[in-house]
């Protein structure tokens, strides 16, 4: 791979790992609600498991998908029947400011199982990963489908940590049980909304 091509898809990477999606908007939710710590396997979840997922369909998973086409309108209803199950739940996620324990909170934050089996229903993660394997491995090569998985490897983790910090970072501001509702309901109504793709 050229310097060109390699400085193009570090930049692919960065700009489609720290723009919005159902990733980052679960991630500042979980960091704003659950802090730092408890959000950790969550994090390490979408990085590992969306490098992992562009790994698997660069060496042929996608042509699992093309010889079966209803498959796709499978994975849309999915996609669609589990992200709005998950925007309810951090419309509901919690009724206390974090570091407020009680009986009335609710809402766990996402496990590393839960976020790696997850890249496989969102829909930007696809996106991303058809989009850089067709233009930086059109081959389809075994060094080149790593290559592309180790660059996103690289650089999502640390973008999809901005996101959580500024979730961190919003506590100062979410002190009320009031503050802290509206938040939860505005997150889950932008994830509703990142669902956009699918309908495209």
């Amino acid at each position: 791979m050229s310097y060109e091509l390699f400085a193009g898809l570090a930049m692919f990477s960065f700009v489609s790992s720290i723009t919005p999606g159902p990733n980052n908007l679960m991630l500042m939710a979980s960091g704003a609600n659950f802090g730092l710590t408890r959000t950790l396997p969550h994090m390490a979840g979408v990085a590992l498991g969306f490098t992992g997922m562009v790994v698997l369909v660069g060496l042929g998973l996608l042509g699992l998908f093309d010889a079966y086409p209803v498959s796709y309108a499978v994975l849309k209803v999915c996609s669609i029947a589990y992200l709005l199950y998950l925007a309810w739940k951090i419309a509901t996620a919690s009724s206390n400011p974090a570091g407020e324990e009680s009986e009335e909170s609710t809402g766990t934050p996402m496990t590393f199982v839960q976020a790696v089996l997850f890249q496989w229903v969102n829909p930007k993660a696809w996106t991303m990963a058809l989009t850089a394997l067709s233009v930086y491995a059109p081959d389809q090569s075994l060094l080149a489908v790593l290559l592309v998985a180790a660059v996103f490897g690289a650089i999502n983790l640390p973008c999809i940590s901005v996101w959580t910090l500024a979730g961190l970072q919003l506590q100062r501001v979410l002190t009320s049980r009031r503050r802290l509702v509206a938040f939860n309901v505005s997150m889950a109504l932008l994830l509703v909304v990142s669902l956009y793709p699918v309908f495209l």
